[in-house]
């Protein structure tokens, strides 16, 4: 029997139109387990501070911001802020997550959103030669160099954490 072959996501296909070398990387998504740890065990050998979630703020400036941090940390408002050049972040609220960006919670990829916000991503990257961010789908991880995210995106690296 034939194998399926996989849907590619926004993320997957710039990421292959940039000719950016990836990795993918497959694990099981449930609801009941979205946690960092649970995704680096099923991804074996990688640690929890390799792998970024993506989360989507508002600035009382800026308006919808991106935050790129590891995924075993929690961000820290004033710093991401002062870093983004407002007074205040918030979390966007997570029934505007789908309308704002294209992807639900658990499969937001910083690469290939609806709109590009500006991206900040946490300095701790520096110490990876390869992390791992969502292929923008639940399920799917990507692995990419750093500095090819930092160049996709238009990144700005500081302190977030």
């Amino acid at each position: 029997m034939a194998k399926k072959k996989e849907s590619k996501t926004n993320a997957l296909r710039i990421v292959e139109q940039q000719k950016i070398p990836y990795t993918l990387y497959h694990y099981t998504w449930s609801e009941d387990a979205v946690s960092a740890n649970h995704v680096a065990d099923q991804l074996h050998e990688k640690k929890e501070a390799q792998i970024f979630k993506t989360l989507l703020f508002v600035g009382n400036v800026t308006g919808p911001i991106v935050a790129v941090i590891p995924s075993n940390q929690e961000a820290d408002l004033k710093k991401l802020a002062k870093l983004s050049g407002n007074k205040k972040v918030e979390l966007l609220h997570l029934t505007e997550l789908e309308k704002t960006t294209g992807y639900i919670r658990g499969g937001c990829s910083p690469v290939g959103m609806k709109k590009q916000f500006p991206t900040y991503l946490d300095s701790s990257v520096e110490i990876w030669d390869e992390m791992i961010v969502s292929a923008g789908r639940r399920g799917i991880q990507m692995g990419l160099a750093p500095q090819a995210l930092i160049r996709l995106t238009k990144a700005f690296v500081g302190t977030i954490v």
